[in-house]
Order: structure tokens, then sequence, then C-alpha cells
């Protein structure tokens, strides 16, 4: 039997397993989220000072250290191949702990890493080495989570039980700039030699948090019957998704990579930009991005519980419109040397701009892959649209912002609103699937049932 894009009602879990899985997903994201989103902000603020020749051109270093973050998106969707491929034939569950784990373990070491002046080279040799393994710990992360979330409920509120899920991302980021934020207000010579070393090394608590979750929780309820069913063990993943689903990885791939943009610009290149201004401090601009993101975690579920009620891709061609009309809006406030209408840059950018389309996103792309498919399809499709749009944006957002024809940030603009355009195009050539699944069910047991009476 053959399995419907989102399996039927009557697969989701107990209330009590319900609960515990969107628990168990909201906060192990966090913890994955923390872990990764701490370096990018890191990134600009500590690793070019840190971990490169000294007297070295800032912008040089700051370059650099972006190449480094790029390192950890490159690795993503090998990442995200590599535990869907297990995660589809053994289950979500114990795929999620070694996610968990690897992204602790490096996490303390970076936090315990020697600088450039007393290992040279190897510095940040390693530090790419680990950024490599981070990067492979979140591409089977995000997937499985969302999944985790969306496979324990009813049909008709996957959307929300997946934006819980998603909500991790911001909240990690609220956990990461305000932790790093904290200990950014300390003097530059305390800061650089060992306040940035404790965010990273608090990270060793959530994680053992996070681990006693996942190791409580139970498996996806959807994987359960399609394993009873004999759908899963068989063939290669992968090679299904590929051949299965071309278009739909096409499309939730470009679709992702607009909305994923706009969170690593603010997360990562805005910080230091607006730092650089001298109208606000860096421990200033890190709470500014801290304000937005915890009326992210508010908004991404407000997005996801629209596109219940309306459906998916009505909701997302809206976010896309709201992007489009609000971009050149927010870096007009970012650039205004006003500290309140900076702080209003990043509001309108996260939970309004980015909100909008991304809410949505894990159900999205849930919809459209079978379930013995679905975590190698879901990982494969959110990671390499990580890679276009938020691996690369503070790379090019320097590169544009540097162009001869003296746009500065106005290129950005224009740029994200081409990438805003193709992930509305693939969206609009999407097929809805929110009540796909319901239909699916409501056929399914007419036909049982028929059998029934007969």
């Amino acid at each position: 039997m053959t399995q419907s894009p989102l399996a039927a009602d009557s697969t989701a879990g107990t209330k009590k397993d319900t609960r515990r899985a969107l628990v168990s997903s909201f906060l192990g994201s966090t913890v994955e989220y923390y872990d990764f989103l701490l370096y990018g902000a890191a990134a600009g603020l500590v690793f070019p000072k840190l971990f490169f020749p000294a007297g070295m051109d800032p912008v040089l270093g700051t370059s650099l250290s972006f190449v480094i973050l790029l390192a950890g998106y490159v690795s993503r969707p090998v990442g995200g191949i590599l535990f869907g491929h297990f995660g589809d034939k053994f289950g979500r569950k114990n795929m999620l702990f070694i996610t968990l784990m690897m992204m602790g373990i490096v996490s303390v070491a970076i936090g315990l890493m020697p600088t450039y002046q007393t290992i040279g080279i190897a510095a940040p040799l390693i530090l790419v080495l680990l950024r490599v393994i981070q990067g492979l710990a979140v591409g089977g992360e995000w997937a499985g989570a969302t999944l985790m979330a969306a496979e324990h409920v009813k049909e008709k509120n996957r959307g929300f039980a997946a934006s819980i899920a998603v909500t991790g991302g911001p909240t990690g980021s609220v956990f990461a700039t305000l932790v790093l934020g904290l200990f950014a207000g300390l003097p530059d010579t305390q800061f650089l030699t060992w306040g940035w070393r404790v965010p990273f090394l608090l990270s060793a608590t959530l994680v053992i948090i996070g681990l006693y979750l996942r190791y409580k929780v139970t498996e996806s309820p959807d994987f359960e019957r399609a394993r009873a069913a004999g759908e899963v063990h068989t063939g290669v993943p992968i090679v299904r998704v590929l051949k299965k689903y071309p278009l739909s990885a096409l499309f939730g791939t470009l679709a992702v990579a607009g909305p994923l943009f706009m969170q690593a610009l603010l997360a990562i290149w805005a910080v230091p930009y607006v730092a650089a201004q001298g109208v606000v401090s860096r421990q200033d601009a890190l709470m500014m991005l801290t304000v937005s993101s915890v009326l992210h975690i508010f908004a991404i579920p407000f997005f996801a519980w629209l596109s219940d009620k309306f459906g998916r891709r009505p909701v997302m061609l809206a976010g896309a419109a709201v992007s489009v009309v609000l971009v050149f809006p927010m870096f007009a406030l970012l650039n205004s040397g006003n500290f309140w209408l900076i702080a209003l840059a990043f509001i309108v950018g996260n939970p309004i701009i980015q909100a909008s389309m991304y809410g949505p996103i894990g159900a999205f792309l849930a919809e459209k892959f079978e379930t013995q498919d679905r975590y190698t399809g879901v990982s494969l499709t959110f990671q390499l649209g990580s890679v276009i749009g938020a691996g690369t944006a503070p790379l090019m957002a320097t590169m544009l912002m540097g162009l001869p024809n003296g746009g500065k940030t106005s290129n950005i603009a224009w740029y994200f609103i081409v990438l805003i355009a193709i992930a509305a195009l693939s969206v609009f050539l999407s097929k809805e699937t929110r009540s796909k699944a319901h239909r699916a069910a409501t056929a399914e047991r007419e036909v049982q049932e028929q059998a029934a009476s007969l």
C-alpha cells in the first residue's frame, strides 16, 4: 500500500506522545541552532581577530570567517542525505539523538580551541573541520525534528506542528545572541581572551537536556505505519527522491532560499554592519537581533497556522509579496543612523519579511514526499536551499556592498528580490498539499467501510 504524502489522521500519536514529540523537537532544534548560529554571531565579531594572522586586513579576515561559515552550509546537504538515508530506513529518533550529540561536542571543542597566535595556521584549519562536522549534524537535524513534530499530529494541524520545530531556529538565535551579547559588553581584552568562549561551553548543559528529551520521545507514528506495511528498508532513498520527485525537490529547494537569505543576513552580516556605523555598539546590535528573534518565535507558528486554515501556497505567496514591498524600507531603517529605527529594521526583517514566507515551510516540504522518502527529501531540499540562501548571504552582501555602482545596500535588496521572485514562482508551480492527506484518509476509510459492509 502506498502512503499518502502525509499519513492519515489515524497515525497521529497519543496526546502524551504528541506533547513529548513537540517539546523534544522544539528544544532539540533550539539546542542545535544555538550551537550553529553561535558561530555565525561570532564570525563577524571574534574570529577575524583570533584565528587569522595579526595585521590582516579586517575586511579580508571577516570574509575568510564567512567562507568558513559557508563550509558549514555546504556540508549540510551531505549531512541531510546521510542522516536522511538512515532516518528513512531505520527511523527518525536515533538519528536525532546522534545529530544533537555531534553538535554539542563540536560547540564545546570550538570553545576550547587555541588561537592563531598559539598554533598558527592549524587554528583556521581546525575551525573549518569543526564547522563541516557541525554542518553535517544540522543537515540531519532540521528535517528530522520537523518530521517528528509533523508526523505525531493530525493532518489538520500539520503546518502548526511542523512550525514548532522550525521555531527552534529563532529560539536558538535568541539564546546565542543573548548570551554572546551579555559577554560582548566586556572590555575587548577580556571578551577576546575568554568572554566569547563561555557561550560555546555552556552548550554542554543544553545538550544534556536535549539528549534526555530525545531519548524519551517515541518513534514517528507515520514511520511505524510505513514500516509495518513493508515500505521501508528497501532501495536507496536519495535515488528514489531524485527519480520520483525531481520537480518537488527543485521547487522545494528554490522556495526556501529567499527566506533563508534574509534570516542569515540579519543574524550574521547585519550585526557587525550596524555596529561599524558607530550609532550602536556590538552589544546593542546583538540585543536588537535578540528582540526581533523573540518576536520571530511567535510569528513563525502564526503564519504556519494561517497555512493550516488557507493553504500553504496562498500564505507563502502573500509572504513573498510582503517581502518585496518591505525590503527597501527595511534597509532604509537599517541605514537611518537612529537607534530605534535600526531596531525596527530587525523587527521588519525577521518576524515580518522572513517569517511570512518561512512559517509554513516545514509542512510545505514534508507534504511533497511519501513517508519512506520524506526524511531524505526534506533534508535535501531544505539544506540545498540553505546553501543557496543562508550560506552565501554574508559573502554576497559583502560583495554587493563593494560594487562600483555605489548601490551598497540597494544592491542587496535587489538580489533578495530576485531570490524571492524565484521562490514565489516555485511555490506557484507547486501543488497545494494541505488537504491531500485528509482526502486520502477519507477515501481509505470509505473503502474499508464498504468492504466491512459486504
